[in-house]
């Protein structure tokens, strides 16, 4: 008689950010390793709705999917539900193949900085703000006087190292399925047959049916996804914890209402 298979399933959700609400190495970690560490185990698949955030977070994340999938040998499947744009497209890379829904969103590959600019404001109300620094760039991109374009390129330069990075990682594991006639990495997002079609997704597939279809009939799901602290589900509405989760939700909001989600 055929011996059952056994898939770990590790769900990554949410805004990836340093904290302990948000999607970073610190909180990951422990699932990762449970998931191939685990015996008897013959892949992991990687259930992805991410928006993207931190850029070293995502890296962070993404090196240690590599490092465990080679130190185990097992073959890691990425499964898009809404969303893994941006940092949450990164993940999706680190994997062997990437699946989505007709409708997920994927790519975004680019970086943004956004904010607002109050230098006006604080004038009309007839505010005097002073700060004092010891270095001229301290107050780099300062919200509260004129923009100044050295400001803006030093930010671009910047921008443009992390996108890089973005590019090569995207590039190395992706190869020769990336679509080489067009630019993939100018930021656009792709809708379900569309990333396929640019070689960012190997096809369109949901995680259960896919597993079995790869590994057979008998195979066996074991679900992996992270717990809140234990704080955090005793009191829900803690004062720090409720802010730090409305900013938190805030963000993720905000990266997904850029997506059209």
């Amino acid at each position: 008689m055929d011996r059952y298979k056994s898939v770990s399933v590790i769900s990554l959700s949410g805004l990836i950010a340093a904290g302990p609400r948000g999607l970073n190495l610190e909180n990951v970690g422990p699932l990762l390793a449970r998931g191939f560490r685990k015996r008897g185990t013959v892949a992991v698949a990687l259930r992805l709705n991410s928006p993207g955030g931190s850029p070293v977070q995502s890296s962070l994340i993404g090196a240690a999917i590599r490092r465990l999938a080679d130190e185990m040998q097992l073959p890691v499947h990425a499964f898009v539900e809404d969303v893994a744009a941006s940092g949450g497209y990164w993940l999706a890379a680190a994997a062997d193949d990437i699946w989505l829904d007709e409708s997920s969103i994927t790519g975004s590959i680019g970086v943004i900085s956004a904010g607002f600019g109050f230098a006006d404001a604080i004038d009309k109300i007839g505010v005097e703000r002073r700060v004092h620094t010891a270095g001229e760039d301290k107050s780099l991109l300062d919200p509260f006087r004129p923009e100044r374009a050295e400001d803006v390129d030093r930010l671009k330069a910047i921008q443009e190292r992390i996108h890089k990075t973005f590019i090569q990682h995207v590039s190395d594991r992706r190869g020769d399925r990336l679509d080489q006639s067009r630019d993939l990495f100018t930021g656009e997002i792709f809708v379900g047959q569309d990333a396929v079609d640019a070689g960012l997704a190997d096809g369109i597939g949901h995680l259960v049916p896919k597993m079995k279809e790869l590994y057979g009939e008998k195979t066996r799901f074991r679900i992996l996804s992270r717990r809140r602290p234990l704080l955090a589900r005793l009191m829900p509405n803690a004062g720090e914890g409720l802010v730090t989760s409305a900013l938190a939700a805030m963000d993720e909001r905000s990266l997904r209402a850029r997506l059209g989600l």
